[in-house]
């Protein structure tokens, strides 16, 4: 294993029988008695090296490693797998920087207490964890330029009386995150006169705090902009209160005078802003975030607990059958029944799968209203669309074929060719959904193969589908 020397590795000039003086030994005894100070020195510089030294982070080093090691958090918003795929938006964002600097990308989880240390010591080359920049962290680490502006947000349980200003915090206890941004935030509130009861729980996520709020456990928690719009899908009986701050801003963070690392990412930061990578990575995890229907999330929750039960064995012998996440399935007939097996639409589609006449002959239906039948069919017959986007990728595919149940096949390819003559992916969901809306004009439908389409019914059919299939997941529903 290669060891390496500390720059700033501890000074042993105290040690018994010897002084570092003008760069060399002042030696006072008998050989052999500076023979072993010598020796004494000598370990506590290799083991200073060897603890002390870590991963050579200068932006030569990684790339001579060939390795970028990202520290973050493991929760739902920086990193976590998922069916054995790696996810995240910080981890997205970190593995489109691995990709700029044509390195790998290594992910270290040491807890949120063990960010800084895991720094500090070389275990990694940077912090990705959303990050909120202060004072109190800047006297440790060197900051990015920003990449995000959220602002602390009081959480609160929908059913107890809404704080509405800093001063209904008095005498209410707050619960957040021990070393947290929110910490800082609230210790100035009180240093301000706030008698507020600060409550600090060491490496509990927010994500479970918001959860205990949900559930009564606790009454107030805080929580950044995209961290509590993100989990109020999860746990819809929380309110997003009032803002206890300005304006905040966050940003990876690096070793204090790693100033070549923090000019690379900066140069990141504007490349990934300016080609669209970040939004991208943005809409693919907060899509759907900003809209929040309060009631259309509750009764999904409440669909899941008393109505999901009577069909998830169907669901999931179908979708198992094709190869599908019974969850995605489960999620797309909500969005199209709302597990009602007698539902009608007014085109005069039927059924938990909303099947047309057609396409339930086609699939062997007779019943439409049959739950089974429904199900069979319904998995089928988006099986056999999903066969035909063979050259589309990943999840895309699926997004594709999604759309495509919606609209119809046809519509989707023709969305492909306006992709491709204004220049955009044709085999990306991002481009889709550019593009379908644009089916209802005529200036572009008309030059398309199949015509007219409410292209922006695909997009938010999708939308809704992946907001849903996000909240089975987030309840470890396996």
């Amino acid at each position: 294993m290669k060891k390496r020397f500390h720059k700033n590795a501890p000074d042993r000039s105290n040690l018994s029988g010897s002084s570092i003086r003008g760069g060399g030994f002042r030696l006072k005894r008998n050989t052999m008695k500076n023979a072993k100070i010598l020796l004494t020195l000598c370990f506590f510089v290799f083991w200073a090296g060897l603890v002390g030294c870590g991963r050579d982070s200068s932006v030569e080093g990684i790339r001579q490693s060939g390795t970028l090691v990202v520290i973050t958090d493991n929760n739902a918003h920086c990193y976590y797998t998922y069916r054995g795929q790696a996810m995240g938006f910080e981890y997205d964002l970190a593995k489109a920087f691995a990709d700029y600097l044509d390195v790998d990308l290594e992910v270290l989880t040491p807890g949120w207490d063990g960010l800084f240390p895991a720094l500090r010591k070389g275990k990694g080359d940077l912090v990705a964890a959303s990050l909120t920049i202060t004072d109190q962290r800047k006297s440790t680490v060197d900051f990015s330029d920003p990449y995000l502006a959220i602002r602390q947000h009081i959480i609160y349980n929908r059913s107890d009386p809404a704080p509405r200003t800093i001063a209904d915090l008095a005498g209410r206890a707050i619960h957040v995150r021990r070393g947290s941004s929110y910490q800082e935030r609230l210790e100035q509130l009180q240093a301000d006169g706030i008698a507020l009861d600060l409550v600090l729980h060491p490496n509990v996520p927010t994500e479970e705090l918001i959860r205990q709020v949900a559930d009564g456990e606790i009454a107030l928690t805080v929580a950044d902009t995209n961290v509590a719009k993100l989990n109020r899908r999860y746990y819809p009986a929380v309110a997003i209160g009032f803002a206890i701050a300005e304006e905040e801003y966050l940003a990876w963070a690096v070793r204090k005078n790693n100033t070549a690392l923090l000019r690379e990412i900066n140069a990141f930061w504007k490349a990934v802003k300016a080609d669209g990578t970040f939004d991208k990575i943005d809409r693919k995890y907060y899509t759907g975030v900003q809209r929040f229907d309060y009631v259309d999330v509750i009764s999904f929750h409440n669909a899941m607990e008393e109505r999901l039960p009577r069909y998830e064995y169907l669901i999931r012998r179908e979708a198992k059958r094709h190869g599908f996440d019974w969850r995605l399935i489960a999620a797309t007939i909500y969005q199209e029944s709302h597990f009602n097996p007698r539902a009608r639409s007014h085109t005069g589609v039927r059924g938990l799968m909303q099947l047309t006449l057609e396409t339930a002959a086609e699939m062997g239906v007779e019943d439409r209203l049959d739950p089974e039948a429904s199900i069979r069919g319904g998995v089928q017959y988006l099986a056999g669309i999903y066969a035909r986007f063979d050259d589309i990728q990943g999840l895309d595919r699926m997004l594709f074929t999604l759309a495509s149940y919606n609209v119809g096949y046809g519509h989707v390819r023709d969305a492909q060719q306006m992709a491709r003559e204004k220049g955009l992916p044709p085999g990306k969901w991002a481009s889709l959904k550019e593009t379908l809306p644009l089916l209802r004009q005529r200036k572009y439908y008309s030059k398309t193969r199949y015509g007219y389409a409410r292209g922006l019914e695909p997009v938010r059919f999708v939308s809704r589908i992946l907001n849903y299939y996000d909240i089975l997941r987030n309840q470890s529903r396996s």
